[in-house]
């Protein structure tokens, strides 16, 4: 049974200039309460082949929370282009905003980010370096990838031993 279900991710500031803040409002809801924090995360992909170009944005702790309806606004900074290989940023990529409890994934929502030059004369002519603050990129909101993980959301506590030893005898 899940214990988090997320209703809705509105992408907010999109499209937008790639150097701009990502922008999301997440409403979620809690069906037990928790006691440990919810920790969400934004991930960009650098490149598709190769995952060492990938950058964690943010990440936030949320919690703990009870049982009811929540909404709040993720914010991230931009991904630092001087860490993506220029052939990699103008394009098609893939931004990954995931929620874990205790260390255990349990949803990832994937998005494909196109970024492209703001300029048509840019596009049909790409300079031979990148010109960053000239690039934009727009989110494809409406078609979100959602994939959940089942976790476990109440590990078993540790308790008494099912045959506890006897107490010692008292001393007379």
């Amino acid at each position: 049974m899940t214990a988090v279900n997320i209703t809705n991710v509105t992408v907010l500031d999109n499209p937008a200039a790639f150097l701009n803040p990502f922008q999301f409002e997440i409403s979620y809801e809690c069906l037990v309460p928790l006691k440990d924090d919810l920790e969400w995360k934004l991930i960009y992909v650098g490149s598709a082949e190769d995952e060492s170009y990938d950058q964690m944005l943010e990440s936030v702790l949320v919690g703990p929370v009870n049982v009811g309806n929540y909404r709040f606004v993720f914010q991230a900074d931009p991904p630092d282009p001087s860490k993506i290989r220029d052939e990699d940023i103008i394009g098609v990529t893939v931004l990954l905003l995931t929620c874990s409890y205790m260390g255990q994934e349990f949803i990832r929502v994937g998005y494909y980010v196109n970024n492209d030059y703001d300029d048509e004369q840019l596009r049909e002519e790409p300079p031979p370096r990148v010109l960053i603050d000239r690039v934009q990129r727009n989110i494809l909101a409406d078609k979100p990838r959602v994939t959940k993980f089942p976790i476990n959301f109440h590990p078993a506590t540790i308790g008494p031993p099912e045959n506890p030893a006897p107490p010692p005898d008292p001393m007379v």
